[in-house]
């Protein structure tokens, strides 16, 4: 993938229907799926997409109908009136790109991690403030059925208070092609755990309120990459497991674990268990793929439970679904970048605990 975003492109204003939202897509790899999100929301038009590679911004608009199609997103602010922007780039561009998105009138929807580190962060929501704008992180393993399905039993008050868990995403062999932005720091600001573990760690705090983080100890290894990348002569700097302890100012703790290399029995195994007063939960992968589990364990009248949810009726809907509903009724949006901040601040600590050897303050 060409990083630069420099390729020139086309244009097509168009005057826009204020019963409606107009959406532009920048990065069409990850972006083709925020596509097919925005799609399922009969009030929101995908009306221009961006990306500096040609072949694929011509593939994915003739897939998608999009005629309105940009090399270099800031030929997009120019020439579009748009209310959303959702930005699928490499890490690196994602602060730059929300910022001069929010000069250009839009509210964002932001691929994870938020930024390359906090400082970003802390910057994209100051820009939000003063433009008046919203700014949501894409934290999709939030919204999966069974994600939707345990969080309303949690807000029932079914667990108590949580005051353990330990949240995970493993590979055993899953890293991106060496040489590529995803195993370059300077690109993606880190490897699984910033990848993968973003989602896992998102999806334990959020279930678990969102708790105050008050240290950190973590620690990398990329004992399998980097004979790998060696052997392969190709580029790779950054880990290829990590794995942390946090702490909580209600005294609560989670442990962290995400990998792209290491020998398990799975392919791909991903598990949230978290441990309330009252009853335990477990959100996991079912058959090493993508499909979800997710249980219950209880004590009641003497006996002990294990209780299956079957969220079938709880309607699939995407992240920007439910960031379209929120925009156009006013009402506060999911996975606000107050809560991408406090995921990007625990990222941050967990890299220099690595580094140090040490613990480190939130």
């Amino acid at each position: 993938m060409n990083a630069d975003y420099q390729v020139e492109v086309k244009e097509a204003p168009v005057a826009p229907d204020p019963a409606r939202l107009r959406v532009g897509v920048i990065g069409l790899g990850v972006g083709r799926m925020h596509i097919e999100g925005w799609q399922q929301h009969p009030n929101v038009d995908v009306v221009a997409i961006a990306d500096p590679d040609e072949q694929r911004l011509a593939q994915i608009g003739e897939t998608f109908g999009i005629a309105t199609r940009y090399g270099r997103p800031e030929q997009m602010f120019a020439h579009e009136r748009l209310d959303v922007v959702s930005i699928c780039t490499p890490n690196k561009f994602h602060h730059a790109l929300t910022l001069a998105a929010f000069e250009a009138g839009c509210h964002v929807l932001c691929e994870k991690p938020m930024a390359m580190n906090a400082d970003e962060g802390r910057a994209m929501l100051a820009a939000a403030r003063r433009a008046g704008k919203r700014l949501m992180i894409n934290f999709s393993y939030r919204f999966s059925a069974q994600s939707r399905a345990l969080k309303a039993q949690v807000d029932a008050g079914v667990f108590g208070e949580f005051y353990f868990g330990r949240t995970v995403w493993h590979r055993r062999r899953g890293m991106p092609g060496f040489g590529g932005w995803f195993g370059t720091r300077a690109l993606a600001g880190g490897g699984p755990l910033i990848d993968l573990g973003v989602h896992r760690l998102d999806l334990a705090l959020w279930l678990m309120g969102y708790p105050k983080p008050t240290w950190v100890m973590g620690s990398t290894y990329d004992a399998i990459a980097r004979e790998l990348a060696a052997t392969s002569g190709k580029s790779f700097d950054v880990e290829d497991l990590a794995a942390a302890l946090i702490r909580f100012d209600n005294g609560a703790t989670l442990i962290v674990e995400a990998s792209w290399a290491a020998h398990i029995g799975e392919a791909e195994l991903m598990e949230t268990r978290l441990l309330g007063t009252q009853a335990g939960l477990l959100h996991r992968n079912v058959d090493e793929g993508y499909n979800f589990d997710a249980h219950i364990f209880l004590d009641k009248n003497g006996a002990q439970f294990d209780m299956h949810l079957h969220p079938s009726a709880v309607p699939a809907r995407s992240p920007m679904h439910d960031y379209a509903e929120a925009i156009l009724n006013g009402i506060p949006h999911p996975a606000p970048g107050e809560e991408g901040l406090v995921v990007m601040e625990i990222l941050d600590a967990i890299y220099a605990s690595a580094r140090s050897g040490e613990p480190v303050k939130v």
